[in-house]
């Protein structure tokens, strides 16, 4: 089994069993032992890993750090681990500060078993940097991320590989960081560059006033338009040969037949709730099983038309639009930039749905 297979395996049952991890101890055993053996380490050799890692530091005698990962009889890396959902932060990462200057090791990670950051020593020998050059989500990642974890793996793993790509990896994700803030609160400088690009006048501060919300329209449609057209290459023939098929049989389409409460639904809760049905459609005996119900603040889309039983909900009143996803009958709602975006939490909606038809 390829790495990526390792990880999305992990990353379902992760999904499965969160809500039950309450204790650090707990974290190490469900969900990072789990990803150091996926990363090629036997958790339960001590030649290649050794938990609860002592080595004296200056006056602070018998500290430990949780694993230390050997190859070759060295030292490679540090873990640091933390209770699942715990907030990482500096502080989090003070005993790997202390035993990176004492050890061989040129890598260590800070987790809570679901961010991962891989710290080096890029801006100064043998003393750790302050800043991750490389972090991961195990339950929302991008393909080439795998590349990069790739490289830690005990069958692949080389210093000088790691270290070459190391610094890019920091100031890239460091740039794509200062991007995303820009983005969503678009400072008066970010303003301007674009202002000077397409207008000839003098840039008054009502001027700028009028680009900063330019700004934002712009970068949201543009977002919309590449996310649309990522999302329409990246559907299968066969997804592609559903969705026809369902529009042909008249299961999904632009009808509000299916909205109650006398609450007109908008073009996007439509396309929304034939989006859901469209993933459902393989997984339910009969589509027309899955409802739709307006509420003022809400759209509601439902098993069986029983409000016991919600499969999501749209709340797409606002400027930005949220997705409402339940589990264990508890709403977590997600941000997203366009309609399509629910394709991304697919596997959310189906699972809420199977929880109903088991119980």
């Amino acid at each position: 089994m390829d790495l990526i297979d390792h990880i999305k395996d992990l990353a379902s049952r992760i999904e499965k069993q969160l809500e039950h991890i309450k204790t650090e101890e707990a974290t190490k055993t469900a969900l990072i032992m789990p990803f150091i053996n996926s990363l090629g380490y036997d958790v339960f050799n001590p030649l290649q890993v050794i938990p609860e890692f002592t080595a004296d530091v200056g006056t602070k005698k018998g500290e430990k750090v949780d694993y230390a990962i050997k190859k070759d009889d060295e030292i490679i890396m540090l873990i640091e681990c933390k209770q699942a959902g715990a907030d990482l932060h500096k502080n989090h990462a003070s005993q790997l500060y202390r035993y990176f200057s004492v050890t061989e090791a040129r890598f260590a990670i800070l987790t809570n078993g679901i961010d991962y950051e891989f710290y080096s020593d890029i801006d100064e020998d043998n003393k750790m940097d302050s800043k991750p050059f490389f972090t991961f989500n195990i339950l929302h990642f991008e393909d080439h991320q795998i590349s990069e974890l790739k490289k830690f793996t005990k069958s692949t793993f080389s210093l000088e590989d790691i270290l070459t790509t190391a610094s890019t990896l920091k100031y890239a994700g460091a740039i794509k960081n200062v991007l995303a803030e820009e983005l969503k609160n678009p400072t008066e400088d970010f303003v301007r560059f674009f202002a000077r690009q397409i207008y000839d006048g003098i840039l008054t501060k009502r001027v700028l006033e009028q680009f900063t919300q330019i700004v934002k329209d712009a970068r949201t449609q543009f977002i919309n338009e590449r996310i649309n057209e990522r999302l329409k290459s990246a559907l299968s023939a066969n997804e592609q040969e559903t969705l026809a098929t369902m529009i042909d049989e008249g299961k999904i389409g632009n009808s509000t037949q299916d909205v109650q409460n006398g609450i007109e639904a908008t073009q996007d809760e439509i396309d929304g709730y034939n989006i859901v049905k469209a993933i459902l459609y393989e997984v339910v005996d009969d589509v027309q099983r899955i409802a739709m119900r307006n509420t003022k603040r809400y759209c509601g889309i439902l098993l069986d038309d029983n409000n016991r039983k919600p499969l999501c909900r749209l709340h797409f009143h606002y400027s930005q639009k949220y997705l409402g996803v339940i589990k264990n009958r508890k709403e977590e709602r997600i941000a997203i930039d366009a309609v399509n975006d629910i394709f991304k939490y697919a596997n959310k909606i189906k699972s809420t749905l199977s929880e109903y038809e088991e119980n």
